[in-house]
């Protein structure tokens, strides 16, 4: 019987939910104030020596997420370091972080919808009222 996931994809979900977890409680208290950071992809390489990081990064401007991807490339050997800790690999991946504005492009599309919507509603009701005068 075939195995259901590949090595890589066990490795990635692995990874995502480490580094997830190591984000939220030891990078935060290292760096500080920072904003809502959310691992929302990994993928990685199929030697296992790269993964990359795909990370949504909410309520901040274009220039604070560069701010924040290029501070997540600076301590990203911190990173790996309590990620070598905390999986049992012979060598962990080499991380590269990456932002990913597809959430906040849907969330972002979902409004527009929605606000259309709203406003065809209107104009259909105001168009019947006006018919019944």
């Amino acid at each position: 019987m075939a195995r259901e996931f590949s090595r890589t994809d066990r490795v990635a979900q692995q990874v995502h939910k480490e580094v997830a977890s190591i984000l939220q409680n030891e990078y935060k208290h290292r760096v500080g104030e920072m904003p809502l950071i959310t691992v929302s992809d990994v993928d990685v390489s199929r030697d296992l020596a790269h993964a990359k990081i795909f990370v949504t990064i909410y309520n901040s401007t274009e220039e604070e997420g560069k701010a924040q991807i290029k501070q997540l490339a600076e301590y990203k050997k911190f990173i790996r370091s309590i990620l070598a800790k905390r999986i049992r690999m012979r060598s962990v991946p080499d991380l590269h972080f990456f932002e990913d504005k597809s959430i906040i492009e849907g969330m972002r599309i979902s409004n527009l919808v929605s606000q259309t919507i709203a406003k065809d509603e209107s104009k259909r009701d105001t168009d019947e009222s006006e018919e019944q005068e």
